[in-house]
């Protein structure tokens, strides 16, 4: 007969934290939220740390280019989603790489011959107004010169204008050789008051451009997530489909963790392409899998090679798997079977494979939740779509703004790699909603809010850090009028008060 789980499946709104000691040391600018994104053995650094516990969901809807950059410059990761096609999917990957970092390759580039017409059309294209003027016009091309928004006014020259009688010449330029350190480089910024220094090797061929505002922008952002280059780190999404042909292009664009995108990951589909990544990069290519709900599932995962196993099903708020398959479980719940094994996992063998939670979180608390029940960090969906860098649309209805939101199995993303069970290639039903979400405004504002929530919480818990929230976390469940308690209750609020009088 069936196997019967005896407890009841839970989520994280029956759940409260109980305070613990907190001592004079608790406060919340004393707090790190630093956390492992890939596995690593006992008494080893992983290879990739958060700075944050957040990660965007592989969804059409969050996961763009412009959102890996700005959760990164938070100090997270986003999961650039993998329902694209695979040369789309990588050019995000790489644009997001370049968007920042110490040395940059430039992506603005012209031949001396072009006109201020084509100036103002490449501004255009790219959003950048520092443009390297080389023999051949590419980015490794000789340096002749650059041309930037002081060199030309729109409204007083001829478009047909040639770059090279107004960009500044190479013989004007301050300029570092190739081997030059980027604390030297900035320094040459700074003494000469540039906005940017060019690079060049000994050919007089361009290499690199150094920018000011992105010393500023480093001190801007202290936590911001970097790669050994100072370039963003950022996660792709994969499918155990075309993973041969898609996993190269990734890595080839600069990917630092991949993640296989499936709405159930207990399947020896993600072991197949777990094996082929091994046998072809070894360890050197990071790659998450899942999504699993229990003890069982994160096993078969982190036995098969997993750098990370991501736990839910049917939890998130446009997913609708559970209503029309059945199956799931409650994310609070699964979580702290599958962390329970990811323990019982590091016992046994002194490798520490990470847990993602990824659904369920509705309130801020939620993620404090999440990561007490041992959740190393927690990926988020309609969270980040509500932002201004989420790829989709505001509009406006009723004088209201939303963002679009709509889940990888519904009708409009039409993601059937997600749900792959070896069939034809297409979505036989749907599994996801389309919607909207209140328009939230930016991620910077709205992340730190949330993340001072946190820090505040694991301050009453006596926890300095996310390993120690979860050892000192006491919790306790809540009965369905403890959970109207805890809300505003038997009183008028003001903004009520004042709507009826009117």
């Amino acid at each position: 007969m069936a196997f019967y789980f005896n407890d009841v499946s839970h989520t994280f709104n029956e759940y409260l934290l109980v305070p613990g000691y907190s001592s004079s040391e608790c406060i919340p600018a004393n707090v790190s939220l630093k956390t492992p994104l890939v596995k690593f053995k006992k008494g080893e650094q992983p290879a990739i740390s958060l700075n944050i516990p957040l990660v965007s969901a592989i969804m059409q809807s969050v996961s763009g280019e412009r959102l890996a950059v700005a959760l990164a410059r938070e100090g997270g990761v986003s999961f650039i989603y993998g329902s694209q096609s695979i040369e789309d999917e990588a050019a995000m990957v790489a644009r997001a790489k370049n968007f920042k970092a110490g040395f940059v390759v430039s992506d603005s580039n012209l031949r001396e011959d072009a006109t201020m017409a084509d100036v103002v059309a490449l501004k255009e294209a790219t959003g950048h107004d520092t443009m390297a003027v080389t023999d051949d016009g590419t980015a490794n091309g000789v340096l002749l010169g650059v041309v930037t928004g002081r060199d030309y006014r729109v409204s007083r020259m001829d478009p047909a204008t040639k770059v090279k009688d107004f960009m500044t010449p190479f013989s004007k330029l301050v300029y570092a050789k190739e081997g030059t350190s980027l604390k030297e480089c900035n320094d040459i910024i700074w003494d000469n008051k540039l906005n940017s220094l060019p690079v060049i090797d000994e050919d007089n061929r361009l290499k690199y451009f150094v920018f000011r505002k992105d010393y500023s922008a480093h001190k801007d952002n202290p936590c911001e997530l970097l790669d050994d280059e100072k370039r963003y780190v950022v996660g792709a999404g994969i499918n155990t489909r075309d993973y041969a042909e898609r996993v190269p292009a990734l890595v080839d664009a600069g990917a630092d963790v991949l993640c296989i995108d499936s709405s159930e990951g207990f399947s020896e589909w993600q072991k197949l392409t777990i094996d082929w990544i091994r046998a072809k990069y070894g360890d050197s290519v990071k790659v998450g899998a899942g999504n699993v709900v229990d003890k069982e599932g994160f096993r078969f995962l982190a036995e098969a090679g997993a750098d990370f196993v991501k736990v839910g099903i049917g939890g998130g708020s446009i997913c609708i798997t559970r209503e029309t398959k059945g199956i799931g479980r409650g994310q609070a719940t699964a979580l702290i079977d599958v962390c329970e094994a990811r323990d019982e996992y590091f016992k046994e063998t002194g490798i520490y494979v990470p847990v993602c939670s990824d659904g369920g979180i509705v309130h801020d608390h939620h993620m404090t939740l999440a990561l007490a029940m041992g959740a190393d960090f927690i990926m988020l969906g309609r969270y980040f779509a509500r932002f201004d860098e989420s790829p989709t649309n505001k509009i406006s209805i009723g004088g209201t703004y939303y963002k679009e939101y709509w889940g990888e199995g519904s009708n409009r993303a039409r993601n059937w790699q997600r749900y792959d069970l070896g069939g034809d290639k297409k979505l036989s039903f749907e599994e996801g909603v389309d919607s909207y979400v209140p328009y939230a405004g930016t991620l910077e504002d709205n992340v730190g809010i949330s993340l001072a929530k946190v820090k505040s919480t694991m301050c009453n818990c006596g926890a300095l850090t996310i390993p120690e929230l979860q050892q000192k976390a006491k919790l306790t469940l809540v009965s369905a009028t403890s959970i109207v308690e805890g809300g505003a209750h038997d009183v008028i609020q003001k903004d009520a008060a004042t709507a009826s009088k009117k």
